[in-house]
């Protein structure tokens, strides 16, 4: 396998697992219908996030399972009604201790300093 399937393969993985925090970090800002949450996605993750309408309904539907969201139908300024999802308590509570657990941990020096030395001897 060449570096660049390989890279493929890590990349996916790793979107894939990191859908969930997205998400959730999303409906932490505002209340979001799914349809419009492909593009936000796109938008808070800087190009580096997509997902189809499918997963985003899948999660969806997992994390009011786990209660993390709640949705509620409200109608629409064109079309049908659509329904809203919104971050619970619990569901702030749970993306809090994840962020800072896993994300965060990239902005301490110990990791910072690792990840700027990658990038210390090369330009641009």
């Amino acid at each position: 396998m060449d570096e660049d399937e390989l890279l493929q393969k890590w990349e996916d993985a790793y979107k894939k697992g990191l859908l969930s925090f997205w998400i959730l970090l999303l409906l932490a800002e505002r209340l979001c219908y799914p349809f419009e949450m492909r593009t936000l996605l796109e938008e808070i993750s800087q190009g580096t996030m997509s997902a189809d309408d499918n997963s985003i309904y899948r999660a969806l539907g997992r994390f009011q399972d786990m209660g993390l969201v709640e949705s509620d139908t409200q109608p629409s300024r064109q079309g049908p009604y659509r329904r809203y999802y919104r971050l619970t308590e619990k569901g702030a509570d749970l993306l809090k201790r994840f962020t800072r657990r896993n994300i965060l941990v990239f902005a301490t020096p110990a990791v910072a300093d690792r990840i700027n030395l990658l990038f210390s001897d090369t330009e641009g």
